[in-house]
């Protein structure tokens, strides 16, 4: 008989609302139909560790905690013992604890930790269990990309921190039977720079929910002034997180200008929850709408008329650009975004650098039809290459409880 898993994570894994969570949601269902899962999970608030009741039922052992160690006392920490902010950052003496006591009690023989900082609880003495580490992205390289974006002192900062977690990130992938990551296009950068081969490292793609998100999907309307005409251009996501910030923010103060000379009443609206006081002062630029949390974020993909992925800093597999293809919706994003979404150019969404952004939104306002074909494309590609259980087909084996656990092929290569 196969043992249980013990599935370490980050961030509480429900609701699968923002894009950790649904990739972490969507692991641990696939999980429990395997065997007895154990979960060891932080939460960033009281209304975080609340929704984590939700998975009692579908676990063995539970244990959430409130993570309190500030960013500031994370860096200093990180100072002192040399080690990544983003690492001390999630420090627990009683996670560790959890994890050894469900070692000595339970007959787990894996252990799947979900993002880079859950390494530090696996230890380092495994007796013959299975260790399996899901990076999702590789974060090195996001702040080495942050650093160059930056001014001093933050760009010491951001290369510090750069430098300290690729040492331990490649230290962490050394001692793991497999690394994972959420496209091909991580899983090859990390292999380059980590000198470790595709038996080790490989990637476990992103899917969708195909039937929640659907362009016939019965919502109520979005929660805007509906007197007002004019095209409406839509981002989405979590709107406390640099990368969003930093694309909303060009796309309001420049591309969106742009678009309004030729399209006077367009309109942008900014989705998604925990919008930054930078944020939200771009409501206060014309034709700008900052909703913070929604109650349904496919009311307001069903109503845009373009969706835009403006990333000028991005990782891995965009599950805010899979979203709305799904909802048949086209799709204008930059290179970042793009980059390991298995799509095409011109058919199934627009790839524009940041110059060519307005010409490419209004281009669509300018032809609904051909917007409307780039939407059905979206939809079919989504349809044939993005479900969760075509997604997550390679996942029992890589745990060892599959009929294979070679990784010389990318895990998207079969659709």
């Amino acid at each position: 008989m196969m043992g249980d898993i013990l599935f370490l994570a980050h961030r509480v894994p429900f609701p699968p609302d923002r894009g950790d969570k649904i990739r972490s949601w969507n692991l641990l269902r696939a999980m429990t139909r395997l065997g007895r899962v154990h979960v060891g999970t932080f939460a960033d608030n009281g209304v975080d560790a609340a929704h984590a009741e939700a998975l009692r039922p579908l676990v063995g052992k539970l244990h959430v905690e409130e993570r309190r160690v500030s960013q500031p006392r994370a860096v200093a920490r990180s100072l002192i013992r040399r080690r990544p902010a983003s690492v001390a950052a999630f420090e627990s003496a009683t996670m560790q604890a959890f994890v050894e006591r469900t070692l000595e009690d339970e007959p787990v023989d894996t252990i799947f930790a979900y993002s880079g900082q859950m390494a530090q609880f696996v230890p380092a003495n495994r007796l013959g269990l299975r260790f399996v580490m899901d990076f999702v992205d590789v974060d090195s390289a996001k702040f080495a990309a942050y650093a160059e974006a930056s001014r001093m002192p933050m760009r010491w900062l951001y290369r510090r921190e750069a430098r300290s977690l690729y040492e331990f990130e490649r230290r962490t992938a050394m001692r793991a039977d497999l690394s994972l990551f959420v496209s091909e296009a991580e899983a090859r950068l990390f292999r380059t720079f980590a000198g470790i081969g595709s038996r080790q490292v490989c990637a476990l793609e992103n899917g969708i929910d195909l039937v929640f998100f659907r362009p016939d999907a019965d919502v109520a309307p979005a929660e805007m002034d509906h007197s007002e005409a004019g095209p409406l251009i839509v981002f989405t996501g979590q709107m406390d997180y640099r990368p969003n910030i930093q694309a909303v923010t060009d796309f309001a103060m420049e591309t969106l200008q742009r678009i309004r000379e030729r399209y006077p009443a367009a309109r942008f609206a900014i989705v998604g929850r925990n919008p930054a006081r930078s944020v939200l002062r771009l409501a206060d630029e014309p034709g700008v709408i900052v909703t913070g949390a929604v109650v349904d974020i496919r009311s307001w993909l069903k109503a845009a008329d373009v969706v835009v992925a403006p990333l000028r800093l991005a990782r891995g597999i965009q599950n805010k650009v899979l979203e709305a293809m799904a909802m048949g919706k086209a799709v204008v994003a930059s290179p970042a975004a793009f980059e390991g979404i298995d799509a095409k150019d011109g058919r199934d969404l627009i790839v524009a650098v940041p110059a060519a952004e307005a010409d490419a939104v209004c281009a669509l306002i300018a032809d609904p039809a051909r917007a409307r074909e780039i939407g059905m494309a979206a939809r079919a590609l989504v349809e044939a290459r993005y479900g969760w259980e075509a997604r997550l087909a390679p996942l029992p084996g890589m745990l060892g409880r599959g009929e294979s656990t070679d990784h010389d092929a990318p895990a998207g290569a079969a659709a």
